[in-house]
């Protein structure tokens, strides 16, 4: 149970109605911020703004995914009003206050680190990753259903990426008896490419292998998927990008060429919120009662 600690859930969207209620049903108290819009009710959950809550007694922040933009609004769909989040926020909180984000950003590390909070990104947690990786690939293969008008099975298909999301992509479309190349740089990702019946190639040599490519899916957040790339694919070809905003892709060059390029970082609150959201309340909670434990350990 974390009965008795006090917790901020910041923003957001679907998925954040899945950490309330678990939390909740835990006996935490909430205060939510950015959720005026919000018909439902919960038990132990008060809705106040940003500028109105008492931070002394905050144990923990609860951002988005995303967390904050370069310029520290929090992003939500239940609200109009916009919410900021700054140093002067955080250094009101007890230093033992923690900040949970899916990711960060230059303008988040900075506000934390000046006020001497510590930030956990769950977004790097291989379990995270991992299981969010089950409603994203789902979210994948609709996108290229609604999208192309040939079938999955028989295609030509190309993952950009060997990470946990990429290897769920990679192995799911060759389920579906997709002919799939994917693209990595270790030599050990190459290997396992290779372990899991499909086609490796390198990073390196990306250009001259998408001649045939019917699908293309970056999973890297990085800018891969260039014009010299984009220029060698055939005209028919869709490229979905999954890897988090602004993406890989030059999608600008992709439009001037008649390429369907779509960008799709967040799949998994799209697809399937409740399931995301729920992956994410099981591992706050368990994050929540290791503090909890801790802190009374140390209390002693």
């Amino acid at each position: 149970m974390l009965t008795g600690m006090q917790i901020a859930v910041i923003g957001g969207d679907a998925r954040q109605l899945e950490i309330i209620r678990k939390l909740t049903e835990l006996d935490a108290k909430l205060s939510l911020i950015g959720f005026e819009q919000l018909d439902h009710a919960f038990t132990g959950a008060v809705k106040e703004k940003i500028d109105e809550v008492d931070y002394t007694n905050m144990d923990a922040f609860i951002l988005p995914v995303a967390g904050t933009n370069l310029e520290g609004y929090v992003e939500t769909i239940f609200s109009n009003e916009k919410v900021l989040l700054t140093e002067e926020i955080l250094s009101k909180t007890p230093e033992h206050c923690t900040v949970y984000s899916g990711i960060s950003n230059a303008y988040l590390n900075g506000i934390t680190e000046k006020a001497n909070r510590n930030l956990v990104k769950l977004f790097e947690r291989d379990d995270v990753a991992i299981y969010n990786s089950i409603p994203t690939v789902e979210g994948t293969i609709m996108m290229a259903i609604q999208h192309t008008d040939f079938t999955i099975h028989g295609s030509n298909v190309v993952v950009l990426g060997l990470g946990r999301c990429g290897m769920s992509v990679a192995r799911t479309f060759h389920v579906l008896g997709a002919k799939v190349k994917v693209g990595a740089r270790k030599n050990e990702h190459l290997a396992r490419i290779t372990e899991m019946a499909l086609t490796p190639f390198h990073l390196n040599d990306l250009k001259n292998k998408v001649h045939d490519t019917d699908i293309l899916i970056n999973t890297i957040p990085y800018p891969i998927v260039s014009a010299a790339v984009i220029s060698k694919m055939p005209a028919h070809t869709l490229i979905i990008d999954i890897a988090s905003k602004p993406g890989g892709t030059d999608f600008r060059y992709a439009e001037k060429r008649g390429i369907k390029a779509l960008l799709a970082p967040s799949l998994p609150g799209i697809v399937a919120p409740k399931t995301a959201g729920q992956i994410l309340a099981d591992i706050l909670a368990q994050l929540f009662q290791e503090d909890l434990a801790l802190r009374k350990e140390n209390s002693k």
